[in-house]
């Protein structure tokens, strides 16, 4: 086949097919739900990214919004053959109108029977965040410390806030009589094992209990050192959930399967981020990104016949994560749990809204 353009700089091609053909199509099942999702329009952004700002960050030089016919057009061409569904949010972040963004993001997530979660202002009242929350299609909130103020100068302004400054108390109750769903990116500079975060993840699970609690990126534990410090105290809570989006590390996918086990996690992707074409390597407490395209961020280029070999960062996840089912002997009903089952549950459940 032609390279078919996919989205921003990326193309999907034969290697991308034929890496899908011999080592996902059959093993992953006919229906998937990815969790974790980014889906908007430019029209929304009010502050194109600078190529400063490009310069302070990878994901900055992968912020270009997805809208949701290209992300269909996506789906299409990198599951071939499968019924793919969204838990789908807008940006988080105050370089966008996020009213607007959100009332888009619903009403097209609506259209597409996706799951939907609205970004959370933390200014909201408790009056504002139920009507929010009661709109129909809105599972839930997308917190995230950038919401908390804005500075063009970093995205990491807020980084060392707590949880509680973008997801203040007030909001947490409502979210609790509503008996809706959170997808937490945790804050810290330390990730999911910063002491505060683990002290803050289990008030939250015990003082509301009724939310569906997701924590996003397995904690942000991309590498093995962060999942062995960050899980474990969080390992023996039945109610609280992670999904895997933007996690590569095999390291990290063991230790998730045996502390949590194949019900509490939902796959997601991040995208629109993963259609990037490269792959991921660790050096003990942080990783680095190897792509075949000349961003700011892609010093250390490999060969190029090593970068001939590419294929979607997506793809990449999706193989790590099955090598490392197959590993633990998971069959069709534990993968089933965690590209769909687990999700689809608990979107039942949020729709349930206290109900």
């Amino acid at each position: 086949m032609n390279p078919v353009p996919l989205y921003f700089v990326w193309n999907y091609n034969d290697l991308d097919h034929a890496f899908w053909a011999e080592h996902l199509a059959e093993w992953l099942p006919e229906k998937i739900i990815d969790a974790h999702a980014h889906v908007s329009h430019a029209d929304f952004c009010l502050e194109p990214v600078t190529e400063e700002m490009r310069r302070q960050y990878w994901v900055n030089e992968l912020s270009e919004p997805i809208d949701p016919p290209t992300a269909d057009k996506c789906l299409a061409l990198t599951f071939p053959g499968k019924k793919v569904k969204y838990v789908a949010f807008a940006y988080p972040s105050l370089a966008y109108d996020i009213e607007a963004a959100n009332e888009y993001t619903r009403a097209e997530c609506l259209k597409r029977s996706w799951g939907n979660l609205a970004v959370l202002r933390p200014q909201l009242t408790a009056e504002q965040a139920a009507a929010e929350l009661a709109k129909p299609g809105v599972l839930g909130f997308k917190p995230y410390y950038s919401l908390i103020s804005h500075d063009r100068s970093t995205r990491d302004v807020n980084l060392e806030a707590g949880i509680f400054d973008f997801l203040p108390h007030h909001i947490l109750e409502v979210l609790d009589e509503r008996r809706a769903w959170v997808t937490l990116h945790v804050p810290k500079a330390g990730r999911l094992p910063h002491p505060d975060n683990i002290r803050d993840i289990k008030r939250i699970r015990k003082r509301y209990p009724n939310i569906i609690l997701v924590i996003a990126h397995l904690g942000r534990c991309y590498t093995e050192p962060h999942a062995r410090e960050g899980l474990p105290p969080l390992a023996d809570d039945p109610g609280l959930y992670f999904d895997n989006s933007a996690v590569f590390n095999p390291a990290v996918h063991r230790l998730a399967f045996e502390l949590l086990g194949p019900e509490r996690i939902l796959y997601g992707t991040d995208n629109p981020i993963f259609y990037m074409r490269g792959r991921r390597q660790w050096r003990g407490r942080n990783y680095v990104n190897r792509t075949d395209y000349p961003f700011y961020f892609n010093r250390e280029r490999e060969a190029p016949e090593i970068e001939a070999t590419y294929t979607l960062y997506m793809y990449e996840a999706l193989k790590t994560i099955k090598d490392v089912c197959e590993e633990f002997g998971f069959g069709p009903k534990q993968v089933r749990a965690i590209f769909h089952d687990n999700a689809a549950r608990l979107i039942e459940k949020a729709k349930e809204k206290g109900k």
